[in-house]
């Protein structure tokens, strides 16, 4: 019985040596974090193997990931995995649908992803490329007659148009003078030429007796618009002013009008045409609702192509990226503490199995140990 009880006792004092041992085998990988000095002279295993060999670590750890893990071989077999492609493409039709749907308008859309002031930027932008537009284009036709830049067909329409034009005149003149205010009117006028005119008008006034100026001069003038040859004097003159205004140069005709009056009115043009104001008022999915069933069309097909975009150049994305230096700065950037948080979620359980590895062999141990003391007394 005495002997049974020192074998138990040997191997209960070995288990104990073994656990213990190895538990602190296990510790001194992370503890000490720094090293340890007494009388100026470092403690051995100080700073533990873990905080001592961080650096090796991290430019291990990086070969590692690079070599075995994320290779550019893995990487390809993902991306033409049909499963994943579904998964990109469900994403990218998630995606759309939202912009398809939107009630912001665009004005917001830009302002919450950073883009401020996008509306006031446009209209200088597009004043800009007026502006550019119109020097650039008087540059390269300095010289030319207006003429020259009209096309046959132009030229036509304004032929067919100018006998419309004066015969409209004539007759808006005639509906003119033909209306009370244009009687009145006509009437102040020949008043004041009277007048001007001194003991000529008033000899006028006395040939004419009771009767008024106006009712002698508003039926001839009306009656001079109504004449067929009036209308044909019109188209004649403006036929002449046309002709004058197409041998004009470009210059010329910037001269006369002005460079400032021409680009205010080309800028209204396109603002009229083009209303920046009126577009960024506008819900997105407004905008982009007449191209909706296009891009339903072309999204599997821009998916696909930027997949096999990415699988051809991986290889060179890859050593852009340099993933090594990442995840080497990436470790080298935790703390002690962090690193050893990290081994121990992964390897926890492995690391209690080597204590009570320890524990097991130095019970084994101590038994054996024990049977041989007993041989040998």
């Amino acid at each position: 019985m005495e002997q049974f009880i020192t074998i138990i006792i040997m191997a209960v004092i070995g288990a104990v040596i073994g656990g213990v041992t190895n538990h602190l085998a296990i510790k001194m990988l992370f503890h000490p974090y720094e090293a340890k000095y007494l009388f100026r002279k470092r403690i051995p295993f100080t700073p533990g193997l873990i905080p001592k060999r961080r650096d090796e670590l991290a430019v291990q750890l990086g070969k590692t990931v690079v070599d075995h893990l994320l290779t550019p071989e893995s990487l390809k077999r993902k991306l033409k995995d049909p499963a994943f492609h579904q998964i990109l493409l469900r994403m990218a039709n998630d995606g759309l649908e939202k912009v398809f749907t939107t009630k912001q308008t665009l004005a917001e859309v830009l302002d919450a992803i950073g883009i401020k002031e996008a509306q006031d930027k446009t209209k200088n932008a597009v004043r800009k490329l007026v502006e550019k537009k119109y020097i650039e284009f008087m540059t390269s036709k300095s010289g030319e007659s207006l003429s020259s830049l009209l096309s046959e067909g132009t030229k036509q329409k304004v032929d067919q148009v100018i006998p419309v034009i004066a015969k409209q005149i004539c007759e808006k003149a005639v509906e003119y003078f033909e209306s009370e205010e244009g009687k009145r009117r006509l009437e102040r006028m020949i008043d004041d030429f009277l007048m001007k005119k001194g003991m000529l008008g008033n000899m006028i006034q006395m040939f004419l007796g009771n009767t008024k100026v106006i009712d002698k001069v508003q039926p001839e003038i009306i009656k001079f618009f109504k004449h067929e040859g009036t209308s044909e004097l019109f188209e004649s003159l403006i036929e002449k002013e046309w002709k004058k205004l197409q041998e004009k140069t470009v210059d010329e005709a910037e001269e006369f009008i002005g460079r400032e009056t021409m680009l205010e009115g080309i800028q209204s043009i396109v603002d009229r045409t083009i209303s920046v104001d009126t577009l960024f008022a506008k819900p997105v999915s407004e905008l982009v609702a007449p191209a909706h069933s296009y891009v339903q069309k072309v999204v599997p097909v821009v998916v696909e192509k930027a997949g096999d975009f990415l699988v051809e150049r991986i290889d060179s994305l890859m050593s852009q990226l340099k993933l090594e230096d990442i995840v080497r700065e990436q470790v080298e950037s935790f703390s002690v503490e962090r690193i050893e948080e990290l081994i121990l979620g992964i390897s926890k359980r492995e690391f209690k199995m080597i204590t009570y590895l320890g524990a097991l062999l130095g019970g084994i141990i101590g038994v054996v140990q024990g049977v041989i003391a007993l041989f040998i007394a």
